[in-house]
């Protein structure tokens, strides 16, 4: 009978034929290591997605507000990330991050919006 062995810690085998990891800490140390890429890159931009929605809801206290670029700017805010867009019928285009959304407008200043889906 062939000797097993944990592929994470290399640790020998007792049990099923078919069991791969020796306790379930090495199979949690594993797959982490397995998906860590990834799951950095998606914790990096889920966290400017909420930087940018806390930035929203502080310059939004009553629904709607107006901003210039550079106060949004230099509170971190992060034009590049959005959660989704909204085109009006007269073609403006909203972009959101979760219910704040803004509209920009001339002059680098944009409205600021709270989407109110009741």
């Amino acid at each position: 009978m062939e000797e097993k062995q944990c592929i994470e810690c290399g640790t020998k085998i007792f049990g099923r034929n078919d069991k791969k990891f020796c306790s379930d800490q090495c199979r949690n140390s594993y797959n982490n290591k397995l998906n860590s890429d990834s799951n950095n890159y998606i914790r990096n931009v889920n966290n400017i997605l909420r930087k940018n929605r806390r930035i929203l809801e502080k310059l939004t206290p009553n629904g709607k507000s107006k901003a210039n670029k550079t106060k949004l700017i230099d509170q971190g805010f992060d034009f590049n990330f959005h959660t989704n867009t909204y085109t009006t019928k007269a073609g403006a285009t909203y972009y959101f991050c979760y219910e704040y959304g803004y509209l920009e407008l001339d002059n680098d200043w944009y409205a600021l919006v709270k989407r109110d889906d009741g």
